[in-house]
């Protein structure tokens, strides 16, 4: 008699973001993953407190907010879902969106974005870092 595998313990392949982040881990610099990270979409969590409308609208994005230990301000974007569970297990919804547009449309500010924020491969960004590392012209 055969028995099916179980699936659910192996290991998701790292997707080109996730390789990226790797990457940039080691070196900062690293110009291919940039361009790796800045064109690839991102999950981008619904506030809880936005619209039907909001939450949908093509031309805009409700960024969720969280306020760190110390003031700061950050936006956590995510590059897969199983990412996003680890820390926000409570997202019910959330947008796919171009992380190099999201970046060119960044506000000025203190605002960070921090991507995969629970994960060994986790990045933080300031307000200018999203906008010089990120932005990608006609995103």
């Amino acid at each position: 008699m055969d028995t099916p595998s179980n699936d659910l313990h192996r290991p998701t392949p790292a997707t080109p973001a996730q390789r990226a982040l790797d990457t940039l881990a080691e070196n900062t610099r690293d110009a291919v993953a940039l361009d790796t990270l800045a064109g690839s979409e991102v999950l981008v969590p619904v506030p809880d407190d936005a619209n039907e409308q909001d939450a949908t609208d093509p031309a805009a994005v409700a960024l969720p907010v969280l306020d760190q230990p110390g003031g700061e301000q950050v936006v956590p974007v995510f590059t897969s879902e199983l990412e996003m569970a680890g820390l926000l297990p409570f997202v019910s919804r959330y947008r796919m969106v171009p992380l190099g547009a999201l970046a060119s449309q960044w506000p000025s500010g203190d605002l960070a974005l921090t991507i995969d924020a629970s994960s060994p491969h986790g990045l933080t960004l300031t307000s200018e870092g999203v906008r010089t590392l990120l932005a990608r012209p006609g995103a």
